[in-house]
């Protein structure tokens, strides 16, 4: 991560640089350019407006004589420039100074040439002594025919230079504090971005290494915080997939022990009964009849088990198809309590049906509808020692809400959650008592669903359960998606 960051902090700070150096420096390039152009351009103009000021002092006058020298060291003064005057052959006949070192010699031959014809000359002369070049201006002595030499006015460029100086010293401490700025800028983003980036690398880690509850802790509003959240979210989803891996495997493992101690029970019982009769251990026929009929009992019992396996397997597989036509619930529930009057009855427990006339039909299957009323049924009756078991039904919005209460020894609330689990059984302290294959109210749950139905379960320890199933009606039914 360390590697990460460094590489981050060192694209940042390129860029930055980069950036602040390219725009100061070519943002200077072009001030300093344009500005001495101004300047240039502003100086040259002052020095042909003095020029043409000093030919209009001395135009009337075409010879040299004190009274002009008077007056060019008068406009010397006032313009604080200097000033030469040349004749028509190019020699420099008077100047603004006294001691000027410069008369009597001879001006370029261009300059002359352009000045007797009437045109302004500019140039750029280093002259020997000085250090800084000197701006040269050269404008005719006299007017229209009229042309007696020309006029010279020069002034130093140490004042632009200067400027010039000044500029490129202002860039120069404007780029390094940009750079500066752009060092502290790229420090605090090039940490802003890492520390999270880090956190989320150490979270990300924990993930990898299975503790999918670990969360990133990022509070930022950007795309960094975007990106914690969607790790949180994988993460979670991580997290409900083990669980769910861990809840499968669990069921699988409890599927395997209830399923071999189911089969291993009466499958023993037989074994033993079989030897008993293969070593003619049992010579009464009275006895035999016994021994038969508890091996038929317990075979009875594993082909219940199997059955009963084959139905959940094919409910949770989608392998179940439903014929649904309209059913009268009062009538099947008559039917039911009839065919289990007989071992209610050896019990002594009654039975009771409750369903008034005008309860609406239900779009289901009849068959399966009948095998979820009487898996309930046969639950209560397993768990009723005394009292009653009442089937009723009543119409509540657009289902037929079915209920099967018992007065039997109830159901703890910590069961009441696994109640309708494959093999789990609330009567493990009593399973010889009352056998069963566990598996009647996982089959119930699933039928249920498959008629776009609802089941639930209220029970109080020791005073009985109610068990209510909600099927829709014909005229409301509408297939759940």
């Amino acid at each position: 991560m360390l590697g990460m960051s460094k590489s981050i902090f060192r694209r940042l700070l390129f860029s930055f640089l980069a950036t602040v150096l390219l725009g100061l420096g070519v943002s200077g390039i072009m001030i300093s350019m344009s500005a001495r152009e101004y300047f240039y351009d502003a100086k040259k103009e002052e020095l042909l407006r003095m020029a043409k000021n000093v030919n209009a002092a001395i135009l009337e006058r075409p010879r040299v004589d004190k009274k002009l020298l008077d007056i060019l060291e008068e406009k010397d003064k006032t313009y604080d420039t200097r000033i030469w005057l040349f004749n028509q052959e190019g020699k420099i006949v008077a100047t603004s100074m006294k001691d000027e070192v410069f008369t009597g010699k001879s001006v370029a031959v261009s300059i002359a040439d352009n000045v007797l014809h009437g045109k302004n000359a500019v140039t750029e002369l280093q002259i020997e002594g000085l250090d800084d070049p000197m701006l040269s201006v050269s404008v005719p002595w006299g007017e229209g025919e009229k042309i007696y030499g020309g006029i010279i006015l020069h002034a130093p460029l140490e004042g632009i230079e200067r400027t010039f100086a000044q500029m490129r010293e202002t860039i120069l401490w404007a780029t390094l504090f940009g750079v500066l700025l752009s060092t502290a800028m790229v420090s605090y983003l090039s940490w802003s971005i890492s520390r999270p980036l880090r956190t989320i690398e150490r979270t990300a880690a924990e993930i990898g290494r299975g503790n999918y509850a670990e969360r990133v802790q990022v509070h930022t509003s950007d795309e960094i915080n975007d990106l914690a959240q969607t790790i949180n979210t994988m993460a979670e989803k991580l997290e409900k997939v083990e669980q769910e891996r861990h809840h499968l495997e669990q069921v699988r493992n409890d599927f395997l022990a209830n399923v071999s101690h189911e089969l291993r029970t009466p499958l023993t019982a037989v074994q033993g009964f079989l030897e008993a009769l293969q070593d003619g251990l049992v010579e009464e026929e009275e006895a035999r009849q016994k021994y038969y009929a508890v091996m038929y009992s317990e075979t009875m019992q594993i082909n219940r088990l199997v059955d009963d396996l084959m139905d959940l397997m094919k409910l949770e597989n989608n392998e179940v198809t439903l014929a649904k036509f309209p059913v009268d619930v009062k009538e099947l529930l008559g039917k039911i309590a009839f065919s289990f009057h007989p071992e209610a009855e050896e019990k002594g427990i009654r039975m009771e049906v409750d369903v008034p006339d005008e309860l609406p039909k239900i779009y289901a299957d009849r068959d399966r509808v009948a095998q979820i009323i009487k898996n309930l049924v046969k639950n209560a009756l397993k768990f009723t020692e005394e009292g009653e078991i009442r089937l009723s039904a009543t119409a509540e919005e657009q289902y037929v809400r079915i209920r099967v209460t018992d007065t039997g020894v109830g159901i703890s609330a910590d069961d009441l959650n696994r109640i309708w689990e494959r093999f789990f059984k609330v009567d493990r302290g009593r399973s010889k008592k009352n056998k069963g294959t566990g598996l009647g109210l996982a089959i119930v749950k699933e039928l249920v669903e498959l008629h776009d139905g609802k089941c639930s379960v209220e029970s109080v320890p020791g005073e009985g359960s109610t068990f209510t199933v909600w099927l829709p009606t014909v005229a409301f039914y509408r297939p759940m998606t």
